[in-house]
Formats: structure tokens, C-alpha cells, sequence
């Protein structure tokens, strides 16, 4: 009975073509390792430069100053008209590069999405770098109607890339909401200015021109297009790093005439005690929780 005397490990024919199909996969392999081009050790790489720890600044007399890394975060607030599904919690301002792209370049392309994240830890993706229009401002203490600049430290090289946004067209807007569309831009010009405005409208006037205060409830407006920056807790991402919600330009007002919860901000600054931490993760004061008063009271009585 004759028997067949040919295996893979015949060079001839189809074998011998996909034994070299093997090879040169391999060699590919190995050199992309040695280069470090394949696409889990490039995840590694991106996810250690964006989410590297960082530290915020410590304000020393409780006002934002030019140069200061603070974080900005939307305080939680309740639920109003707003349908579906409700992120709840503080949600801070984050970069958010595209999945597809981050992972085949090396430099972040522009211009690269921001979303809106629950997170108090700062790093790389979440602290924002107070920059004064002029070289001279650093140092100086930011006001109410000041224009000023929100940079991150983007990519390998840590390049800056400055909060931006501009009118929204048919072609250009924000992916859920089509409202105006925020992004991050290596290109310096007028449509990367800022200002922070007073939360109370009747105030508002009388505090032109006085010290932003730290951790503290403001509005913050697009120079350009006189937008406010809003988050969207209802209309939710899927980002590079998970489940986020949309972050817009658009200011939103109650019948008062009064910015929504949703445009309010606080430039959050780092805690004395830890540079690690926030100012957001010391604990609240007696007179501030309600939860204490009402201990307090029910212990008196």
C-alpha cells in the first residue's frame, strides 16, 4: 500500500509558499518589536504619556494666576430636563484623541476632540495650563473680562494644544448635540481666547476687572463667538478611554436669563497638604455640609 511521503515540511509546492509566508511574517514581527511599532506596545506608550500623574498649582492667596495647572471641572449638579442616560458626579475637562489615529502616528493630529470625564485624579489628559495672551502676563493674577488661554501638554514631545472653537457649520460641529464644536489646536490665533465671567448676572458688572477666585462656580466664555463651554451629562462617547460625555460651546439659559448648571465651572487648584490630590478631595467644612448642620441640630435638641 503506498503511503504519502509529503508534510509541511517539504519545500515544494504550496508548502514551501506558505513556510515563506511564516518567515517573513515573523521577521516583520521582530523587527516591529525591536522598533517598537506594534500597535500594543504604541497602546502602552499612549496610554503612559496621557495619563502620566501630574501636579496642579497651590494657590498661595486663594486667586488664578497666569501659569497656574489647574483642572476644570463641571460641579455636579441634579438632573433637569435632560432625557436618557445621566452622568452624575464632578466631571472635569479632558483631552480625548481619536482612537484610530493615536494609535498609528506617533503625534497627536489636530485638530484632537475634548470630552468630559468623572475623575479627580489630575494627569496628563485633564490639567490645563493658564496662558495670558501677552509674554509678560506669568505670575499676574487672572480677572473677570481678562482674555486668556487654556494649553495642555500633548504627545511625545509634550507639545502645547490650546482649548479652541469657532462658529459651527454643516460641516463642522459637535458629534451628538451639532452645536459649536470644542477642540484642541496647535495653531495660535483669536479663536483660542477665553474669558471667565461672574456666576451671578447681577453681579456681574461689579466684578468686571476683580481677582478670579480658585475653586470657586464661574462661567466660562468664547471670546469669538461669545459661547459659553457647556457639558452634555445626557449625551454620552465612546472614547479611546471609555464611556464620556460631550463637551460644547453653547450657552444655555433658564427662564431667569441665567446660565444652566451645565455651563458652570471651577478652575480647581492642587491641595497644600497632598500635591498629589485636589482641593476638591478636602473636606467640606461644617458650615458648608448641610448634612452636619442638620447632625448638629438634632444632637442640640
Amino acid at each position: 500500500m503506498a503511503q504519502n511521503l509529503y508534510g509541511p515540511g517539504v519545500r515544494m509546492g504550496n508548502w514551501n509558499e506558505e513556510l515563506c509566508l511564516e518567515e517573513e511574517r515573523m521577521r516583520d514581527f521582530l523587527e516591529k518589536r525591536e522598533k517598537g511599532e506594534l500597535l500594543l506596545q504604541r497602546n502602552r506608550r499612549l496610554k503612559k504619556i496621557i495619563l502620566r500623574p501630574m501636579e496642579l498649582s497651590v494657590s498661595q492667596d486663594g486667586f488664578v494666576h497666569y501659569g497656574d495647572k489647574v483642572m476644570l471641572v463641571n460641579p455636579d449638579h441634579p438632573r433637569w430636563e435632560e432625557a436618557g442616560v445621566f452622568m452624575e458626579g464632578d466631571l472635569c475637562l479632558c483631552m480625548s484623541p481619536d482612537e484610530v489615529k493615536a494609535q498609528l502616528y506617533d503625534e497627536f493630529e489636530t485638530p484632537c476632540g475634548v470630552s468630559a470625564v468623572r475623575t479627580t485624579a489630575p494627569n496628563g489628559r485633564n490639567t490645563f495650563t493658564i496662558l495670558s495672551r501677552s509674554s509678560d502676563g506669568v505670575g499676574q493674577v487672572l480677572r473677570y473680562g481678562q482674555d486668556f488661554c487654556l494649553g495642555i501638554a500633548a504627545g511625545p514631545e509634550f507639545k502645547t494644544l490650546y482649548l479652541s472653537s469657532d462658529h459651527r457649520t454643516l460641516l463642522k460641529s459637535a458629534k451628538k448635540s451639532c452645536l459649536q464644536e470644542v477642540t484642541l489646536t496647535d495653531e495660535v490665533s483669536h479663536l483660542n481666547s477665553w474669558q471667565a465671567t461672574f456666576l451671578d448676572p447681577q453681579l456681574r458688572l461689579e466684578y468686571e476687572g476683580y481677582p478670579v477666585r480658585a475653586n470657586e462656580k464661574l462661567v466660562i466664555y468664547h471670546r469669538h463667538t461669545n459661547r459659553a463651554l457647556a457639558t452634555h451629562r445626557h449625551l454620552s462617547l465612546r472614547t479611546y478611554f471609555g464611556k464620556e460625555v460631550e463637551v460644547a460651546a453653547h450657552t444655555h439659559m433658564d427662564s431667569r436669563r441665567v446660565e444652566k448648571p451645565r455651563n458652570h465651572w471651577m478652575l480647581v487648584t492642587g491641595n497644600p497638604r497632598n500635591k498629589s490630590t485636589t482641593m476638591l478631595d478636602l473636606p467640606k467644612p461644617p458650615s458648608d455640609d448641610t448634612r452636619a448642620v442638620e447632625q448638629v441640630m438634632g444632637i442640640n435638641t
